[in-house]
């Protein structure tokens, strides 16, 4: 989350006559992440948290809204949207989509237990299954053709050396085909920093807006490459396995699964590498931007691509 459209108070505190929660008390920016511009919000009645949409198309932003709608009425610790009082969820502000959320407890835990791997493995579950019953659909906005095309983007902006094996991985990718494993929601984007602890428990999962549906091994994929990575991106078997095992408690894993997962880790590790390349080589101009180290998610994919030191899913 960053901020890239400044937003003034005295604007805000207009917009928010259209809602019922109070009048405005505090503003402040958000300087994490690197697509949306994201400020805290708090009011006379509670804190909230709000988002500015800069480039996403506002006829897409409904599947994400009533997704997190969707999955907090399934008891899920997300945020939920607040509407308008034209019963609206997404408005306009300094003239871009905008939304307000419900702002949840807790922090993010850089340093994951077993512990900790195992209560997202069973949050991760938790989402998939809720989210079968989500009854819109639209694809993952970071999905195959969208990796095709970023990597046509940033190639040129890459040494010889780094486009041999970004040439290499997607024709690799090419071959292998996800739409033939268990399809649903996915976050797409479940990394630590999107997790919000309330001492040992989840208090709250946010930033849905890369959500889509795709297969639901490639977000147990991008969840596994965080979360169970080691400060050089070597995979910990011991909270692969907490988080796998806990995951398939509630929903098991196919055959197909099991042996599409080394291909799926190394799909889900050039997403990635990808997206942190066009950040970093083609960036967008803002007031606050994280933009975050593209050689990261290049190690990892060398890593997984060896598979014969991947754990195995559990049968």
């Amino acid at each position: 989350m960053s901020v890239f459209t400044p937003v003034t108070d005295a604007d805000l505190a207009v917009w928010l006559r259209n809602y019922a929660i109070g009048r405005l008390d505090v503003l402040q920016g958000i300087s994490a992440g690197v697509q949306n511009s994201n400020f805290f919000v708090t009011t006379s009645l509670g804190r909230y948290v709000l988002t500015l949409f800069e480039t996403m198309p506002r006829a897409e932003l409904p599947f994400y809204l009533h997704l997190m709608a969707h999955l907090a009425r399934h008891g899920l610790p997300v945020p939920a949207p607040i509407a308008n009082r034209d019963n609206e969820y997404l408005g306009t502000l300094s003239g871009k989509p905008a939304v307000l959320v419900t702002r949840l407890a807790g922090k993010s835990e850089m340093a994951p237990t077993i512990a900790h791997c195992a209560r997202i493995g069973a949050m991760l579950a938790g989402l998939h299954l809720a989210g079968q019953s989500f009854g819109r659909k639209q694809a993952n906005p970071r999905g195959a053709e969208w990796r095709r095309d970023c990597a046509a983007r940033v190639r040129a902006h890459l040494p010889a050396d780094e486009q041999a094996e970004l040439d290499a991985e997607l024709a690799f990718q090419a071959g292998f085909d996800l739409a033939a494993l268990p399809q649903g929601v996915i976050h797409a984007d479940l990394f630590r920093d999107n997790v919000l602890w309330d001492g040992d428990f989840v208090g709250g999962v946010i930033d849905f807006y890369f959500a889509g549906v795709d297969a639901l091994l490639f977000d147990v994929a991008v969840t596994v490459n965080d979360w169970c990575a080691d400060a050089d991106g070597q995979l910990d078997p011991a909270r692969v396995a907490a988080l796998l095992a806990s995951y398939a408690e509630a929903r098991p894993f196919s055959t197909a699964e099991r042996n599409a997962w080394p291909a799926v880790l190394r799909a889900a590790a050039l997403r990635f590498w990808l997206s942190r390349l066009e950040d970093f080589h083609l960036p967008r101009p803002g007031e606050m931007v994280l933009v975050k180290d593209p050689g990261e998610y290049r190690r990892i994919l060398r890593l997984r691509a060896n598979a014969n030191q991947l754990p195995a899913l559990p049968a």
